[in-house]
């Protein structure tokens, strides 16, 4: 049987719109989920610092060891962790504020994808011992916009008990999804907090290091 090219033309343009309908779902689901978690934290947010002491500048702290390696090799099974307090069944350690781009959420000790879709969460490491490294969806409402700080930028993480550690950003870089030890450790010397998040693809990390100031 031959098909003419009208029908031809009218299959390929429902073809299209059936596609062009798929697209503009999945856009809309995106940016429901983005401004649902969004809410989500900033209510945990509130109910966070309601909670918390009036803050504290904690004195500055030297490392034990040079050797950052050896940290992480370390036996102990418990990391060391700043306080924390439970809200709605989960963990927090405190949170993130970054002025330069609006942002200020609380932090979730232990990561998962359903926390992730809560507010950012502590992927290693602590603010008490300066390796701390917080990871969160790129969400415009999360760490979306961390690939537009610069250097110099302040970022502040505050305890739950009150104690504020300042940052200043010392560079952002794009790491591939699969380099983990680059992750955790890249020039350690160089930076004692880590910020990342996915790149749109999904196959990058934005990752933003910062030093502490003292």
């Amino acid at each position: 049987m031959k098909i003419n090219r009208r029908t031809v033309s009218n299959i390929c343009l429902a073809a299209g719109i059936v596609l062009l309908i798929a697209a503009l779902s999945l856009v809309l689901y995106n940016i429901h989920q983005d401004r649902q978690s969004g809410e989500k934290a900033h209510e945990v947010l509130a109910e966070l610092k309601g909670m918390i002491p009036e803050e504290t500048t904690p004195p500055v702290t030297t490392m034990f060891t040079e050797d950052l390696f050896a940290l992480y090799e370390s036996t102990t099974t418990e990391p060391i962790i700043e306080s924390s307090v439970e809200i709605d069944g989960h963990t927090y350690i405190g949170f993130v504020s970054i002025p330069s781009i609006g942002i200020e959420l609380p932090v979730i000790y232990e990561w998962s994808y359903p926390n992730l879709k809560i507010s950012p969460c502590r992927y290693k490491g602590s603010a008490l011992t300066d390796d701390l490294i917080i990871a969160a969806h790129n969400y415009t409402t999360h760490f979306g916009k961390i690939g537009n700080l610069h250097s110099g930028d302040e970022i502040v993480f505050t305890d739950t008990d009150g104690k504020k550690y300042e940052y200043e950003v010392n560079n952002i870089e794009q790491l591939p999804g699969t380099a983990v030890e680059d992750m955790e450790f890249g020039s350690a010397e160089d930076w004692d907090l880590t910020l990342f998040t996915c790149t749109l693809g999904g196959q990058s990390r934005v990752t933003v290091r910062a030093s502490r100031i003292p």
